[in-house]
């Protein structure tokens, strides 16, 4: 069964997310490590959503050129599948490239849908023996006595037609799909805390909007617009 696993920010730094994601969002730590070109860190929200900040580790790296491009912000979301090939073949057999592609560890076997098909984000797909053991130590450390968790209820993107997103999330990825707002459709996963709700605008560009959130308090985070140093907006629902 495909779920969606987390979202992901990009950013120069994984210390500018715990006075967000920690001290405004009341974040738990989760997990994090080190991979080639990167450093990542996951912290849990109420009811089981996850968010991921990335940082570019070296040189250089497709993380550099995200950030040069185009600042700190939304990098990709990930979703888990019960099989990498079937889902690689199904994006391909809807045109969509598939980069990245690699299984030579089963117990992250991953590859990667093209931004340029995938309505302006990176999706990333995961084949996995099982989560791996949460490692909270790995973790930058947070502002102490955070506040209670947000809810993290999703990510909400925009695409140019009802198809184009039907295509992405529900022929490919699994997703059921229903009405959200005026002209919104919002998919979601059994098994995903987390939801994507897609805004249908024909002539605006196509791409990440924010990273939707419920709380029964006030969140000291600005109403509208990217957060001047993580880059996402978060959007109190």
């Amino acid at each position: 069964m495909i779920r969606l696993d987390h979202i992901s920010i990009g950013a120069a730094r994984l210390s500018d997310a715990p006075p967000v994601l920690v001290g405004e969002l009341g974040g738990a730590p989760d997990s994090g490590g080190t991979a080639d070109v990167f450093r990542w860190a996951c912290w849990r929200y109420a009811g089981g959503g996850l968010l991921e900040v990335i940082e570019p580790r070296g040189a250089e790296g497709f993380l550099h050129r995200f950030l040069a491009r185009r600042g700190p912000g939304i990098h990709h979301v990930t979703f888990r599948v019960p099989s990498l090939r079937e889902a690689c073949d199904r994006a391909a057999a809807h045109g969509y490239r598939v980069v990245g592609y690699d299984d030579s560890d089963p117990r992250w076997a991953t590859a990667y849908l093209h931004p340029k098909e995938a309505l302006g984000i990176v999706v990333q797909l995961v084949q996995s023996e099982g989560r791996s053991r949460p490692r909270p130590g790995a973790v930058p450390p947070g502002p102490p006595s955070p506040p209670p968790a947000v809810r993290v209820l999703g990510l909400r993107m925009r695409a140019r037609s009802a198809e184009r997103a039907r295509i992405q999330w529900e022929a490919i990825l699994g997703g059921a799909s229903s009405a959200g707002g005026v002209g919104e459709r919002v998919y979601r996963w059994p098994r995903s805390p987390m939801h994507v709700a897609v805004a249908l605008d024909p002539a605006a560009d196509e791409g990440p909007l924010g990273i939707e959130v419920a709380s029964d308090r006030a969140l000291g985070l600005r109403e509208e617009g990217p957060h001047p140093v993580l880059g996402a907006a978060f959007l109190q629902r």
